[in-house]
C-alpha cells in the first residue's frame, strides 16, 4: 500500500476538510504551504468560477492541493412548480434579512460535466468526491492527467465500494463530523457510525490508504486516528474556526461556545442531513415540518443565509460544526496545523 504522503506529494498527512460553500483560498493555501493537503469545496460552482478559484489557488501556493465535488445521487430535484410553495414557507427568514423571495431559477446546480471540465483545467493534485463512487471514466481521466482521486465513506460498505471502484484513498468520516453526512448506499440516518469504530473496520476492509475524519481537533485526535490504522487525518472544524476561513464572526463564535451535546443533525437547511448548531432558523424550519428536497431547500435557504452572513446574523446561517468544536481554540491556521502535526507518529 502506498503511503498517503507519497501518494499525493505532501510532507505531513494532515488534510483540510473541504467546506462546500465555506472554503477560502487563504485557508486552503495555508494548509498546503504548511506541508499538508489543503482542500477547496466546489459545491455549486460553475465552470468559470472553478477556473477562477483554481487560478487564485495557484497564485497562493505552489504546493499540492485538492478540490472537492459532490457527485449526483440521482434523486436531486429540478426547479418545478413547488419552488414557489417552499419559498413561501421560508418568507419570514427573507423578511428578517430584508430580501425578496427568490424567483425559480433555470437550475439549482451546475452539471457534473461542466464542473469536471473546469477541474481538469485547474489540474489539482487531488480530486476528492462525496456522495458516491466516481465513474470508471472519471477515475481514468483523472489518472491520465496525474490527478489522484479520494472518495468519502460513512460505512464500511461504502469504503469497499469506493476501493473497488478504483479510488486512490478513502476518507472514513464518522458521525461526529461537521456538515453533511455524505452517505450514499443507505440513508444518512442509517449510516451514523462513529469515527472510532469506523476507521479500523475500514482499514481492515480496503487496500488503499484511509484518512480518518470526524471529531479530530488536536494532537490527541490525530494520534488516535493513526493508532486505529489511518494514514492521515482530515480536520474540518478546527480549521474552520481560524482567521483564514470564510465563515462569519457569528459562526466562529458559535463554534467556540456550542457544546458537543448541543448540536443537531438536521435536514432543515439543505434537505440533506447535516451536523451543526441548532439556531433559530433550524428550530423554526424543523417545527414547520416543511422542508423541500435537496437541492431546492439548499438553494432557497442559501439566499437568505448569504444575506444573513453579510449582516453577521448567526441565528439565520448554517452553523456547521463537528462534535469536537469545543476543542477548536486556534486563532490561525498555522497554530492549528502546528498542534495537529504533533499527533503524527514518526515516519
Amino acid at each position: 500500500m502506498s503511503d498517503l504522503r507519497d501518494l499525493v506529494g505532501i510532507e505531513h498527512p494532515i488534510v483540510l476538510g473541504p467546506f462546500g460553500g465555506l472554503s477560502s483560498v487563504p485557508l486552503t493555501a495555508a494548509v498546503s504551504e504548511a506541508g499538508g493537503l489543503g482542500s477547496f469545496g466546489l459545491y455549486g460552482y460553475d465552470g468559470d468560477r472553478i477556473r477562477q478559484t483554481g487560478a487564485q489557488l495557484r497564485a497562493a501556493t505552489s504546493q499540492p492541493f485538492a478540490v472537492n465535488i459532490w457527485l449526483p445521487m440521482g434523486d436531486e430535484v429540478a426547479p418545478n412548480a413547488q419552488h414557489a410553495i417552499f419559498a413561501q414557507a421560508l418568507q419570514p427568514f427573507f423578511e428578517a434579512v430584508g430580501e425578496e423571495l427568490p424567483a425559480r431559477p433555470e437550475a439549482y446546480l451546475p452539471s457534473l460535466d461542466e464542473q469536471l471540465e473546469a477541474v481538469w483545467d485547474v489540474a489539482p493534485a487531488v480530486l476528492s468526491v462525496v456522495f458516491g463512487v466516481p465513474s470508471e471514466a472519471l477515475i481514468a481521466e483523472a489518472h491520465d492527467r496525474g490527478v489522484r482521486v479520494i472518495g468519502t465513506a460513512t460505512t464500511v460498505a461504502e469504503a469497499v465500494a469506493l476501493a473497488e471502484g478504483g479510488v486512490d484513498a478513502v476518507v472514513a468520516t464518522g458521525a461526529e463530523a461537521a456538515g453533511h453526512r455524505v452517505s450514499f448506499l443507505r440513508t444518512a440516518e442509517e449510516s451514523l457510525v462513529g469515527t472510532f469504530p469506523l476507521v479500523p473496520q475500514v482499514v481492515d476492509a480496503v487496500d488503499v490508504p484511509v484518512i480518518a475524519a470526524g471529531g479530530i481537533s488536536d494532537r490527541r485526535g490525530v494520534a488516535a486516528a493513526f493508532a486505529l490504522g489511518a494514514q492521515g487525518a482530515q480536520i474540518g472544524t478546527a480549521f474552520l474556526a481560524t482567521a483564514e476561513s470564510a465563515i462569519t464572526d457569528a459562526h466562529r463564535e458559535a463554534i467556540r461556545r456550542t457544546a458537543a451535546d448541543e448540536m443537531v443533525l438536521t435536514r432543515a437547511m439543505s434537505g440533506r442531513l447535516a451536523r451543526g448548531a441548532r439556531n433559530r432558523a433550524v428550530r423554526a424550519i424543523e417545527a414547520s415540518g416543511t422542508i423541500a428536497p435537496f437541492p431546492m431547500q439548499n438553494w432557497l435557504t442559501g439566499k437568505f443565509r448569504a444575506a444573513a452572513g453579510q449582516q453577521n446574523l448567526g441565528e439565520l446561517q448554517s452553523l456547521w460544526m463537528g462534535q469536537a468544536a469545543p476543542l477548536a481554540r486556534y486563532g490561525t491556521a498555522a497554530e492549528a496545523f502546528a498542534e495537529l502535526v504533533e499527533g503524527v507518529p514518526a515516519r
